[in-house]
């Protein structure tokens, strides 16, 4: 099985990724992860992007291509794949096709997690963190049991992240959208893609995930 998580930031995809991680035995290909995990471990292609970023430019999607097609052959072909993150145009999508036909694979379902912008800013926005922890909270949705406390170790400092503010937040759902907009037609073509309430419940939204990847 493999299938590609689409939906702005904050629209729930590392959530659910890492549940379809649990519960069936999936890899994660997040092209940021796989960068900086290549990067670090002084990869041949991780050395190949290093140089590119210090020369301050952006890596290429010949890179990002070989990060996925390393990935792929490290997993083995009975591990299913979840996309998060790419492809983002339409050059990077005829790309992934060409990666999966090498490896004998096929994109077998796009969800898309369908969000309300102004909710979703609202959701972003109003996050927060235990500094010491880092067990998440929100102004609205979940706020600790005892004021200034963290409910896990009992922390009095709280963070948030600088860029959860209102104009990032809309500036990357306006990037979102138009990165995205080439891509969906082509899967919509092929009939692969779902749409997935992404404000409903996280249970609500794994349920229909699941009932999308068993149909």
């Amino acid at each position: 099985m493999n299938i590609i998580l689409l939906g702005p930031p904050g629209a729930g995809k590392g959530t659910q990724a890492a549940r379809l991680v649990e519960h069936h035995g999936m890899r994660q290909l997040s092209t940021g992860d796989m960068l900086r995990a290549a990067v670090k471990a002084e990869t041949p292609v991780g050395l190949e992007a290093k140089a590119v970023m210090e020369r301050g430019e952006l890596v290429s999607d010949e890179i990002v291509s070989k990060l996925i097609d390393a990935e792929l052959t490290a997993m083995g072909p009975d591990v299913g794949a979840i996309f998060d993150g790419y492809p983002r145009t339409a050059a990077q999508a005829e790309q992934l096709d060409a990666i999966l036909a090498r490896h004998g694979r096929q994109l077998d379902h796009v969800i898309e997690l369908d969000v309300d912008e102004d909710a979703l800013v609202e959701r972003i926005i109003g996050r927060f963190t235990c500094a010491t922890c880092g067990a998440g909270y929100h102004d609205v949705y979940k706020q600790p049991h005892e004021a200034h406390t963290c409910d896990k170790c009992g922390g009095h400092d709280f963070k948030r992240r600088p860029d959860d503010n209102e104009e990032t937040v809309r500036t990357r759902m306006a990037e979102y959208r138009a990165k995205t907009a080439p891509i969906l037609p082509l899967y919509d073509a092929r009939d692969i893609v779902t749409r997935v309430d992404g404000m409903a419940d996280i249970d609500e939204v794994t349920a229909e995930i699941e009932a999308v990847l068993a149909s």
